[in-house]
C-alpha cells in the first residue's frame, strides 16, 4: 500500500507544545498520514530503550518509521579511514531502525570532490559493495537501504548513478528525491511524461519487485546553476516540482512507494495534500 508522511516534526508540532518523538506517532495518525520519517542527520546518538521507546509508539499509532542516515556519509572519500565512518553510520542506523520496528535506511551516497565524475562513482560502487558484505555479516540484510539522488551538481546521486548502485545487490532500494532530481535539472519534471519516462527507466532497469515499493522525498526545491539551494513549502509558486502529475504517473506505473514530505516546516500539512491529490479527496 501506497504511503505518505512527513519527514521529521513540522512548525505546527512545536508550536502545538510537543517535543517527543514518541508524540509524532500521534500527530501523524491524526492527520490521517501512516508513515514518518526521523532522521539522524547529526549522527546516531540514540539509545537502544529510547529507540524501543520511540518504536513502541509508532506500532501503537500503525505507522511506519524510516530512518535518515547521517549527513556526513561520504562514499567517494579517498581515505579510507574516512569511508569507516560511512560504514558504521549506515551500519548505527540500520541497528536503530531495528529496534524502532522499521525497515528502511535511506542514505546520501557520496560527493564528486576532487575526483573525476567516473572515479567517484566508480569508488562509490566499491565501497556499496563492502557496505554490502557488512551488512550480511552482521545479520542486518532484511532491512532495506535506499541510496538518495541528490540536488546538488556536485553530489553523487543522479538517476542512473543510483540505479547503477541499486543493482549491487537486492537490499538497496532507490531513494528517489524528486525536489532533489527537479533542482539539479534546473526544473525538469512539469508533466506526467517527464515522471513516467524516469520511472519507467528506473523500473526496466531494475525491475517491478525492487521498484513496487520504492522510497521517495518531495519538495519543492529553489535551485542555481549548481543546483539545490534550499527546501520550500507548497505554498511556493516560482520553483517545483507539483506532485499531481507525479500522482499520474505512479498510478500507470503501479507503483505504490514510501512517500516522505520534505517542505520546510510544512512538512505534515503537504503531505496530507499528497495524499489528498493521490487519493482524489
Amino acid at each position: 500500500m501506497i504511503k505518505f508522511g512527513p519527514s521529521g516534526n513540522s512548525i505546527a508540532f512545536s508550536e502545538a507544545g510537543l517535543t517527543k518523538s514518541e508524540q509524532s506517532a500521534t500527530w501523524v495518525k491524526n492527520l490521517g498520514l501512516n508513515c514518518f520519517e526521523y532522521s539522524f542527520g547529526r549522527g546516531v546518538n540514540m539509545t537502544d530503550e529510547r529507540a524501543l521507546s520511540i518504536g513502541k509508539a509508532f506500532s501503537d499509532a500503525e505507522v511506519e518509521i524510516s530512518v535518515h542516515a547521517p549527513y556526513y556519509i561520504n562514499f567517494a572519500n579517498p581515505e579510507d579511514e574516512n569511508a569507516e565512518k560511512s560504514y558504521a553510520y549506515v551500519l548505527q542506523s540500520a541497528r536503530k531502525v531495528e529496534l524502532m520496528g522499521g525497515k528502511r535506511v535511506v542514505f546520501h551516497p557520496a560527493s564528486q570532490g576532487k575526483m573525476t565524475r567516473e572515479k567517484a562513482v566508480d569508488l562509490t560502487e566499491e565501497r556499496l559493495k563492502v557496505l554490502r558484505d557488512r551488512i550480511y555479516e552482521q545479520g542486518l540484510q532484511h532491512l532495506i537501504y535506499c541510496p538518495e539522488t541528490m540536488g546538488k551538481l556536485g553530489q553523487i546521486g543522479t538517476i542512473e548513478e543510483i540505479v547503477r548502485f541499486c543493482k549491487v545487490d537486492k537490499i538497496y532500494v532507490p531513494a528517489v528525491d524528486f525536489g532533489h532530481i527537479n533542482a539539479r535539472e534546473w526544473g525538469s519534471l512539469k508533466t506526467e511524461q517527464d515522471y513516467y519516462e524516469r520511472l519507467k527507466y528506473m523500473v526496466d532497469e531494475l525491475g517491478e519487485e525492487k521498484m513496487k515499493h520504492f522510497h521517495v522525498h518531495f519538495s519543492k526545491i529553489e535551485y542555481s546553476a549548481k543546483g539545490e539551494v534550499r527546501h520550500l513549502t507548497f505554498e511556493d509558486q516560482r520553483y517545483g516540482p507539483d506532485f499531481e502529475p507525479l500522482s499520474i504517473a505512479l498510478k500507470k506505473l503501479n507503483l505504490e512507494p514510501f512517500i516522505v514530505c520534505e517542505s520546510a516546516g510544512t512538512q505534515d500539512v503537504d503531505a496530507v495534500k499528497m495524499q489528498k491529490i493521490y487519493f482524489g479527496d
